[in-house]
């Protein structure tokens, strides 16, 4: 089975772009089919949208699948914290590599995926909830930051950069339900709307993509770990090396 340091080298050589310098891992063949490079991705971020939820909802899962060309189960790192999946996601380094271990959110001076793009001369933009990891460990590159106050913020302005297409890789981070599932439980009332919202947000960027990129382009969704019920708090977490919180699904809609 794949895990998320695959998605580095995945993505590399469908852009054409050298991999950073942890990008070793094996890229994820079954996106690899066409020898022409995809010009544009836009990839999204729902924290904690993971397989166990997709398992507790199949009307969920089918509208993902619907939405995809290709759905690619991986799993996430240990442990499952929000920095150390999303920094090993974009370097394509273990944690020993990148260097986060635990929850903390220091500013990655390693060698990452968007170095890389900087490098092949694409204009990347990293649209993020304010202070959240995405915002944070990846500052101090050349690249475009719009931090935004939540969600639904994120969402307009993720839209906006697709519309006006001067970018040519755009990540977009939601925390709804990771912020809900650790308030509550991973499938309380609130936590399943926050599920429907980061699907619907999904099925908003499908025909922004394609209205503004047309063809040639690659959407991702790509959530870093799942959540379990914590029995002695009676709320949601993520921290074992356990299925709920270790098993994922990617989606992805090559185009």
């Amino acid at each position: 089975m794949y895990d998320l340091r695959s998605f580095t080298p995945t993505i590399c050589q469908m852009m054409g772009v050298p991999s950073p310098k942890f990008g070793l891992a094996s890229p994820i063949s079954e996106l690899l089919h066409s020898r022409t490079p995809i010009s544009k991705a836009l990839i999204y971020c729902p924290d904690a949208f993971g397989y166990h939820a997709l398992q507790r909802f199949p009307n969920m899962h089918e509208r993902l699948r619907r939405a995809s060309t290709h759905e690619v189960a991986l799993s996430s790192m240990i442990p499952p914290k929000t920095p150390v999946c999303f920094a090993t996601l974009f370097t394509g380094g273990s944690t020993e590599e990148h260097g986060i271990k635990k929850y903390e959110r220091p500013v990655l001076t390693c060698d990452t995926l968007f170095d890389a793009f900087v490098r092949a001369g694409k204009k990347v933009a990293i649209v993020a909830v304010a202070g959240s990891s995405v915002d944070t460990i990846f500052k101090n590159r050349n690249i475009d930051y719009f931090s935004k106050t939540y969600d639904s913020l994120v969402t307009v302005q993720t839209l906006e950069l697709l519309q006006q297409n001067k970018h040519d890789v755009i990540v977009a981070y939601h925390q709804e339900y990771d912020d809900l599932l650790h308030h509550t439980e991973p499938f309380s009332p609130l936590a399943v709307k926050a599920l429907q919202n980061h699907l619907e947000t999904w099925e908003q960027f499908l025909p922004a993509a394609q209205q503004a990129w047309k063809n040639n382009y690659l959407l991702a969704f790509t959530p870093d770990h799942g959540a379990h019920m914590d029995p002695s708090t009676n709320r949601g977490d993520h921290n074992q090396d356990c299925p709920e919180d270790m098993q994922l699904r990617h989606f992805f809609c090559r185009c």
